[in-house]
């Protein structure tokens, strides 16, 4: 018995708390739907002023761009980046949808251009007064398509120009001075020549003490002949070289 009444009050309980929601989101619904009279004046106001933004001249465009009015200013800016995009206006492209969130009215008027349609999106606050305006370009699937074409092959383009210049930048590198490299390749000239002139001297030497062990008798002679003349022995001396002496003649 206890058992039925603690389930009964449960589902009691859940009952409540779901017709609480449930009216809570009425509520909600309720605040965001908008009336027909605010509706029917959103409606009007904002597509004539559509038609006027559409119609501005160039002086014009150029007055309300140096506006002080916020929303103004706006609209102009708004209106000359999709200006050239859309062309001339051809129809109204459908019904002006008006939303409420938050306290914030979004009225939407579609429109056809001979290149493409768009949607004026107008904001307004709590007290009616506008406070922005974007111009949204609705592209079909056939110009989607071609402008993502034309944006992949300027990302490639733009890359492989890239690529281009960081070659040049890198191929002129070997007309910058290095300090370093040139000490280097001084360094590796110089050790070069003293191994040529080292190689160049050897063989030279080989050859006279080749000479010398040739004419082994000559110079036993020449070493006697100059102890004699010195009055000494052969031992202070050692016979290195013998090469022909020039005598010019008389």
């Amino acid at each position: 018995m206890k058992t039925i009444k603690k389930i009964t009050s449960v589902c009691m309980a859940l009952l409540v708390m779901a017709a609480l929601i449930i009216g809570s989101t009425s509520m909600v619904f309720a605040a965001d739907e908008v009336d027909d009279s605010i509706k029917n004046s959103l409606v009007t106001a904002t597509e004539g002023w559509t038609d006027q933004i559409i119609g501005f001249s160039d002086e014009e465009m150029e007055g309300y761009l140096n506006s002080e009015d916020g929303f103004t200013k706006n609209a102009a800016e708004a209106w000359k980046s999709a200006k050239d995009e859309l062309g001339k206006k051809k129809d109204n492209n459908g019904e002006t949808i008006v939303t409420l969130k938050d306290g914030l009215y979004t009225v939407t008027v579609p429109v056809k251009f001979e290149k493409a349609d768009a949607n004026f999106v107008y904001s307004f606050d709590s007290t009616m007064t506008p406070s922005t305006l974007s111009v949204d370009v609705q592209y079909s699937m056939a110009q989607t398509l071609q402008r993502a074409g034309l944006n992949t092959l300027m990302g490639i383009g733009t890359v492989f120009v890239m690529l281009v210049l960081l070659s040049l930048l890198i191929s002129l590198f070997r007309f910058i001075p290095n300090p370093e490299a040139k000490k280097a390749a001084e360094a590796k000239a110089a050790k070069a020549a003293k191994e040529a002139e080292a190689a160049a001297v050897a063989p030279a030497v080989q050859t006279a003490e080749e000479n010398l062990a040739d004419d082994g008798e000559l110079v036993a002679v020449i070493a006697a002949a100059i102890a004699a003349a010195e009055g000494t022995t052969t031992d202070g001396f050692v016979v290195r070289s013998i090469r022909k002496a020039k005598r010019s003649r008389r």
